[in-house]
């Protein structure tokens, strides 16, 4: 009976210890149910509430891998975020189900609000002629007289030095100004210096000393990470910040409409052009976003804003110059020697001419025709030598006239400039390397007719080439065969 009664109790005890664990184990899954429902609610309301800090830890803003901007003997160089590819070459795989890797993982307000940070407006001042037509009207035989013109455009904040802040923009942005004014994230404006630019590329890059800028500022720009524009895919979304018609900072979207586009100096589609790589985009691009970034969905720089095709036929046509093809020409302009226009400045004592297009069909290479050169002036003590063709000055491009006078504002007289020149050799031109000791400016401003007689000098000598005369003095002269 013991024994019974023994068994009944252990088998109470049981059913208890049972009722009991599996109340427990309710208890447990409830609770497990309540932490994960809590944890949703802080995700989600992190991410609708906009907390940049539960972006930041969620997406790995802050953890990305960032090549430093590294700074030998005060060198500057461009903050390129590293490559998703292995050392192979190729992308790594996705460890996600589906294998498709999630291209971007920021919102395009999270990336707007960062961005802003190193994107600035640019203000130019320049003056220029203007024709007063009231002589036109029976009151005198008219004028012209000078006027200040103001411009803007867009700027990225790409780097820095000891004494800089470097900022990144397009060439027609501050082509021709007198005065180059940013304005950062914070509303504050500096005066800007043109450190270098690239005419033949549309780039150029201005300075702000660092001693002018405010501690405030400081704190509230950043320089910004430049990704890889090979890596884009066609379709691929992409944002465009910039300062459209110079109303402030603006945000646009679009898709990477296509790669590799060339234009020519029209804004024409050219695809044997030699010109820099751009990528057409559908993200509206307007005047004054030029300069101006255009992100990939990581947040990062991989085109400068640069044209829109404006026509009445075309819808949703911009282009941005492809950060990657662009890269090793922004760090060299990062660190040229800034420079100012100079009142009195030098010159190289020729008189010259634009090859025009005419002349280039036949052979003759794009740049200034010298026509004449002073005796005993800078030029003709360097060697170079009536016919010979100026293509480069101080390692820039020089494609007309106009272009060699505009570079030639920046230097002062006395200064040593290296100037590149194509000689006739034979049938065809030779590369020739000279340095130039600039003379000063003594002379008058030239008058409109010689360059009309430069221009009608050039029209003739074609014009007899065609009609033969291949043994005319002029023909030679304007070859160079003497």
């Amino acid at each position: 009976m013991e024994d019974m009664n023994t068994q009944l109790n252990n088998m109470n005890q049981n059913n208890n210890d049972d009722k009991e664990n599996k109340k427990k184990g309710r208890v447990k899954r409830a609770v497990k149910r309540g932490t994960g429902i809590a944890i949703c609610a802080v995700l989600a309301g992190g991410l609708a509430a906009g907390a940049y800090e539960g972006v930041n830890r969620l997406t790995g803003w802050n953890e990305r891998d960032v090549v430093a901007a590294t700074k030998e003997d005060n060198k500057a160089e461009l903050l390129q975020t590293k490559s998703d590819k292995d050392s192979s070459g190729s992308k790594e795989e996705s460890s996600s189900d589906s294998g498709t890797e999630a291209k971007g993982s920021l919102d395009v307000s999270d990336i707007a609000e960062e961005a802003m940070k190193f994107v600035v407006s640019i203000t130019t001042k320049s003056v220029e002629e203007v024709q007063n037509y009231y002589g036109y009207f029976g009151f005198g035989n008219g004028f012209t007289t000078q006027q200040e013109v103001e411009g803007s455009g867009s700027g990225i904040i790409v780097g820095k030095n000891d004494d800089e802040l470097l900022i990144a923009t397009n060439y027609h942005v501050i082509e021709g100004a007198d005065n180059v004014s940013v304005t950062c994230v914070d509303g504050e404006v500096y005066e800007a210096s043109v450190k270098g630019y690239d005419a033949d590329r549309d780039l150029a890059v201005v300075s702000v000393a660092l001693d002018d800028i405010s501690d405030d500022t400081m704190d509230a720009i950043t320089i910004a990470p430049i990704g890889s524009s090979d890596d884009l895919k066609i379709g691929e979304q992409v944002i465009a910040i910039g300062n459209a018609l110079g109303y402030g900072q603006s945000v646009t979207t679009g898709i990477v409409s296509a790669k590799n586009r060339q234009l020519d100096d029209n804004g024409q589609a050219e695809e044997d052009s030699d010109g820099v790589n751009l990528i057409q985009t559908d993200a509206a691009i307007n005047p004054g976003n030029s300069g101006g970034a255009l992100l990939n969905m990581d947040g990062e720089v991989v085109g400068i804003n640069s044209a829109k095709l404006a026509s009445t036929e075309v819808e949703g046509m911009g282009y941005a110059i492809a950060i990657s093809d662009v890269s090793d020409i922004l760090e060299d302009l990062m660190n040229e020697t800034p420079r100012d226009i100079v009142e009195n400045h030098g010159v190289l004592s020729i008189t010259g001419s634009s090859v025009s297009e005419e002349g280039q069909a036949y052979g003759i290479p794009e740049g200034v025709f010298v026509r004449d050169v002073t005796k005993d002036g800078a030029a003709d003590k360097a060697g170079i030598k009536a016919n010979n063709v100026i293509t480069e000055f101080d390692g820039k491009r020089v494609r007309s006239i106009e272009s060699l006078i505009e570079l030639l504002q920046y230097y002062e007289p006395g200064e040593e400039v290296e100037v590149t020149l194509q000689v006739m050799d034979g049938d065809g031109y030779k590369e020739k390397t000279v340095t130039v000791t600039l003379d000063e400016d003594t002379s008058e401003d030239t008058d409109d007719s010689e360059d009309s007689q430069d221009s009608s000098d050039e029209e003739s000598i074609l014009r007899d080439w065609e009609n033969g005369n291949e043994d005319s003095m002029d023909y030679e002269e304007f070859f160079g065969m003497w």
